[in-house]
């Protein structure tokens, strides 16, 4: 991989994190909304504050963070008397987020590699 690398540059391989990991959430998703009339089921997400195609590794999410904190927010906290944590609506919209997220990702490596075909081929 160390000679991809070296071709490619870490862009590549930041891609196919992004897509892993927002395919891992997708999964995630469907699993809570899978279990929303287990009790005692608390769900289970994959925090996305901090954007892997970023560089510097600036969390974009931080703010949000701090406001759930100061006003006691917690996701995983039961919101329902049988002690399951998963809330329909926000699940639907965490997966109509991923998808959008999912495309936007799959566009970039398109582009990408499409960009590198045609310095391959020299413009052709």
């Amino acid at each position: 991989m160390s000679s991809l690398n070296k071709i490619f540059g870490n862009h590549a391989q930041n891609l196919g994190q992004a897509l892993n990991l927002t395919s891992r959430r997708s999964g995630l998703i469907a699993q809570n909304l899978a279990n929303v009339n287990v009790p005692g089921y608390k769900r289970q997400d994959i925090d996305f504050s901090v954007d892997p195609m970023d560089d510097e590794g600036n969390s974009s999410g931080s703010g949000i963070k701090e406001l759930n904190q100061k006003f006691g927010l917690n996701q995983s906290a039961s919101i329902r008397i049988d002690g399951n944590s998963v809330d329909v609506e926000t699940e639907v919209m965490s997966m109509a987020e991923m998808e959008l997220r999912y495309q936007l990702m799959s566009e970039i490596t398109s582009r990408y590699f499409s960009g590198l075909k045609s310095v391959i081929r020299e413009g052709r």
